[in-house]
């Protein structure tokens, strides 16, 4: 599971399932090395969100092992009443009151798609991946909030949580180790970098 690399937001919104963000010159050589990352791993199918900034940096991963990018609704990022809007702390939507009440419950969470409804999204898709790639690798690209509420539900967690602490950087990998249909292992790694997990490119 991969969270895509960062994205151009000159205007700094939170962009959601909007369409035409694309990657920014810095996203496009994270989705590089992590291409050169995984040049030698046995890879044999590559998914993607629908979302532009997902498809460009699977393509590179896609390229180098001769596949094509195969679109997974699955693993679009999550829906948020908010998509549109700045929401930085201070001069964002989230200073303006008309906007509490959508911020209401934040252990549903009452502004987007519920935690659970993501997580079994998300789990869809990586045993869809996992069975088109039964004794190889596959790499499913998708966004910061789906991968790693993925990872929280996999690993037991309560899934609502402080975005603040997330451990999923730009263009990092999530890596489900399976032997057979059963999950033994969670690996985390930053081939491209750490970055914020604030920074622009959810």
């Amino acid at each position: 599971m991969m969270r895509h690399g960062e994205v151009h937001n000159p205007e700094g919104i939170l962009y959601g399932r909007l369409p035409g963000f694309r990657l920014s010159d810095t996203g496009r050589v994270q989705a590089h090395k992590v291409a050169d990352t995984l040049a030698d791993h046995d890879i044999a199918a590559v998914f993607a969100s629908p979302l532009q900034r997902a498809q460009e940096t699977a393509t590179p991963i896609a390229g180098g092992h001769g596949l094509e990018v195969v679109t997974n609704d699955e693993l679009i990022e999550a829906d948020n009443v908010f998509e549109g809007l700045k929401v930085s702390v201070g001069d964002g939507a989230l200073s303006k009151p008309r906007h509490w009440p959508k911020m209401r419950d934040p252990f549903t969470p009452s502004w987007g798609e519920p935690y659970i409804q993501l997580a079994h999204r998300m789990l869809a898709a990586a045993n869809k991946a996992r069975d088109a790639a039964r004794g190889h690798e596959a790499v499913c690209v998708s966004h910061q909030l789906p991968v790693y509420t993925l990872r929280r539900f996999l690993e037991g967690q309560r899934l609502w949580h402080d975005p603040r602490r997330r451990q999923c950087s730009l263009a990092s990998l999530t890596s489900l180790i399976y032997e057979d249909d059963a999950l033994v292992d969670i690996i985390y790694s930053e081939p491209a970098g750490a970055s914020d997990p604030l920074a622009t490119g959810a």
